[in-house]
Order: structure tokens, then sequence, then C-alpha cells
């Protein structure tokens, strides 16, 4: 099964001259969606991993389920003001302004060896973001998994110079 067959080419959305990749029928197909994880659990069973940390929003789909099948937490990045408890957050910036990510600080700590996992990998700056904010708390991160990376865009060359490891399931 390919992973790439499952994910739509959206022309011209969110605006003009803009390439979608969409992963909602990837998600849709209980098969295919099934099969991700599968392969993401494979990978990483047998790692060490404490904590599965997913990036708002979709990163969070995959994060979830991923938590479930290795049977270890999951702890959300969120947007500002989302998150009850005490925070710590990283701002970011954006192509026009910033943005920024909170955490609960008592969800993750020292002694975590962290999985991180978004969606999609195209400039780089969410996941630096939350690299950033998980060394402050002084976790291991093991690796950042992503189930598209944008090639051409500097994601994945941002974070080899920044020497943190990632996985990609497929690369447009």
């Amino acid at each position: 099964m390919q992973i790439e067959n499952y994910i739509r080419a959206i022309p011209d959305y969110p605006k003009p001259g803009i390439l979608f990749r969409d992963i909602t029928p990837l998600l849709a197909d209980g098969a295919a969606f099934q099969h991700t994880i599968n392969i993401l659990a494979e990978r990483y069973r047998d790692q060490g991993i404490t904590k599965i940390v997913g990036i708002e929003a979709r990163g969070f789909i995959f994060a979830t389920a991923l938590a479930y099948a290795l049977g270890i937490g999951f702890v959300p990045l969120r947007k500002p003001g989302k998150l009850p408890r005490k925070t710590v957050s990283q701002t970011y910036a954006l192509e026009y302004g910033e943005d920024k990510l909170e955490l609960h600080a008592e969800d993750i700590s020292a002694a975590d060896k962290v999985l991180v996992v978004d969606d999609l990998l195209a400039t780089g700056g969410t996941i630096l973001a939350a690299v950033e904010m998980l060394n402050k708390q002084q976790a291991t991160i093991a690796e950042c998994v992503f189930i598209i990376t944008l090639a051409d865009l500097p994601g994945a060359q941002r974070l080899q110079q920044a020497k943190i490891p990632y996985y990609t399931l497929c690369s447009f």
C-alpha cells in the first residue's frame, strides 16, 4: 500500500499558486490510516520513547493514534490560550508576523524521550519552535516524524542543518 496514493493534490488552495496536500483521503480510508500508524508503530516500538508530542492540529490525529498503538502518553502542542494549566511557550516567525506554541509545563521533563509528530514539514518554522521548547524542558528528542515533506521548501534542510533527526513517510 502506497501512502502517497491517499494524499490528494488540491491546486490553488488555500490561495492561488498553492498546491495543497490533502491528507483527508488517507484518514477516510480505514485500512490506509491503520497502515500508516502501523508503519510508524513498528519504527518506534522499541526505542524507549516515553511521550508522543503532537503539533496542533493535524499532528494530533497521527500522534494520538500512534501513542495509543505504542501504549504511551500523548502531549499536545497548542496555539496560545488553549491549555488551562501552567504552560511554557515558544514564539516563531511566520512569513508575515509570528506565532506561538504552548504545552503544559509539567507534562514534559528531563526524564522524557519524546517523538514529535506533525502531518507536514514545509518551511520548518513550527517544528524548530517545537524542538526548542522541548529542549528548554530538557527532554530528549528521539526524532521528529512527518507524514509529508514538501521537498521544494526548506524544512528538511533546516532540520539537517540543526542536526535534528527526522523521518518522513512521503515526499512531494
